[in-house]
């Protein structure tokens, strides 16, 4: 069995939390060489300005002796064992600041005139060292030189210190920001993840009974999540409510011929015309049934149905009806937009069109016309389309188009005249939160049977 997945919260929350300390990782540790440099750097110049402060201050006599300056640079070197330590070297001569007394440290070496080093650290008895050396040449006289070295050194005890209480700060500084930081991600995210939480909540309503869509206003990014879920629900609702309302006509509808067959049998007719009664009611419930089924098929409105294109349906409907009123001669016309298309099934659109066109071929004189536009929508909806249906006929007077128009509540009714397939097409457009209106062909002079799809998510 697989474990439970994690939720949106925490797959962000852990992703936020490498984030930051992979971030903080990374800085601390760029920080951290950056001191370490900027401190080994200052090490450095201060000894080099205690090498200078050396050679200014002392004196090299004729006879080769030097004279250290009375005061040096920094008390430390006056104080033995303090970690500060310098040395002056000349020919025959060697001086050691007091601080180095008793220590063996290599303060030794002598470098040749204009020769500067800084090393470090360097392992000694006495623990490890950074050394900053200068040679120069000090002229005696006019003939002679002397060369002098002067060696300072200085242990890591003071530079260690100062790295260390860097890294305590920096660490803890770095920790609290993090902490702050995983804290204002964890309310930017319950704050950012409200509207989803919301989504659950009203779905969780939904499906107990508690409340019937999704309400209340969500961001512009759910939106359409939300809007596609409604129209789901939407769906199923009314699908549920055509299926009850399908099964209440054909009950309805069955009961008149179902009595006339109960009364027949118990009457004293003779056998002949009872069966020619049960023939034609039988007949009767045939055509009821039938009828109801080809309701009950229609697939109606659906939120991700893919776009049929129109054109190939009505040509193919087209050269069947154009074989069965060959005699009559009609010209079918087609004013189709290519960006029109049918969302739902092709039984649907087969359905509505064949009865629509049918209804013009029967009725029209030589001419039918078929049109259909695609209508100006927003973005991220689904194309409204107009489907028009003219013929040359005798047209519908405006007085019957009301009657024509209205829902049967018996399913064996049958409209005469252009009445024929027309509650099947109303059913349909129904299904399909359309429009039938019936009108006056302006273009042809007959009747215009128009049907309009509203833009859909």
């Amino acid at each position: 069995m697989s474990g439970r997945a994690f939720s949106l919260q925490v797959r962000q929350l852990l992703a936020a939390s490498v984030g930051v300390v992979a971030f903080l990782g990374l800085t601390g540790y760029a920080l951290d060489q950056a001191f370490v440099e900027a401190a080994g750097s200052t090490l450095r110049q201060r000894l080099q300005n205690y090498a200078w402060a050396y050679m200014r201050g002392t004196e090299l006599l004729r006879n080769g002796d030097i004279i250290p300056p009375d005061i040096p640079p920094d008390a430390r070197l006056s104080s033995v064992g303090s970690g500060l330590y310098a040395a002056i070297l000349a020919d025959d001569f060697r001086w050691e600041s007091d601080s180095a007394l008793g220590r063996d440290l290599p303060l030794h070496e002598a470098l040749k005139p204009g020769e500067e080093r800084y090393e470090g650290p360097i392992d000694t008895p006495s623990g490890p060292i950074y050394r900053q050396s200068m040679g120069m040449a000090w002229e005696i006289s006019d003939i002679k030189a002397v060369n002098v070295t002067v060696h300072v050194a200085e242990n890591t005890v003071m530079m260690d210190r100062q790295v260390n209480a860097f890294r305590r700060a920096l660490w803890v500084y770095l920790g609290a920001a993090g902490v702050l930081l995983l804290v204002v991600q964890t309310l930017a995210l319950r704050w950012s993840l409200a509207p989803l939480r919301r989504v659950v909540t009203d779905m969780e309503r939904v499906t107990s009974g508690r409340q019937e869509r999704l309400e209340g206003h969500y961001p512009q990014e759910l939106t359409l999540l939300t809007d596609s879920l409604n129209e789901m629900i939407d769906v199923g609702r009314e699908q549920i409510a055509r299926n009850r309302n399908i099964l209440a006509d054909l009950a309805h509808s069955l009961k008149t011929p179902l009595a006339v067959v109960r009364s027949e049998l118990d009457s004293d007719h003779s056998q002949d015309e009872v069966r020619k009664t049960l023939g034609e009611q039988v007949t009767r419930m045939n055509q009821i049934v039938a009828y109801q089924l080809s309701r009950a098929a229609t697939s109606g409105h659906q939120t991700f149905a893919a776009p049929l294109p129109i054109q190939p349906c009505a040509e193919e409907i087209v050269l069947s009806l154009e074989k069965v009123y060959a005699d009559k001669n009609v010209l079918c016309e087609f004013d189709i937009d290519p960006a029109a298309c049918f969302y739902g099934e092709q039984g649907d659109l087969m359905e509505l069109l064949g009865n629509l066109l049918e209804n013009a071929f029967k009725w029209a004189r030589h001419r039918v016309l078929l049109t259909v536009r695609a209508m100006t929508i927003a973005p991220q909806r689904r194309a409204a389309i107009l489907i028009t249906v003219e013929d040359d006929g005798p047209g519908i007077a405006p007085a019957d188009v009301e009657r024509l128009l209205q829902r049967g509540v018996r399913g064996d009714e049958r409209v005469h005249g252009h009445g024929i397939g027309l509650a099947i097409v109303q059913d349909l457009v129904k299904a399909y939160r359309g429009e039938l209106a019936v009108e006056r062909s302006t273009e042809l002079g007959g009747a215009s049977f128009v049907v309009r799809f509203a833009p859909t998510i």
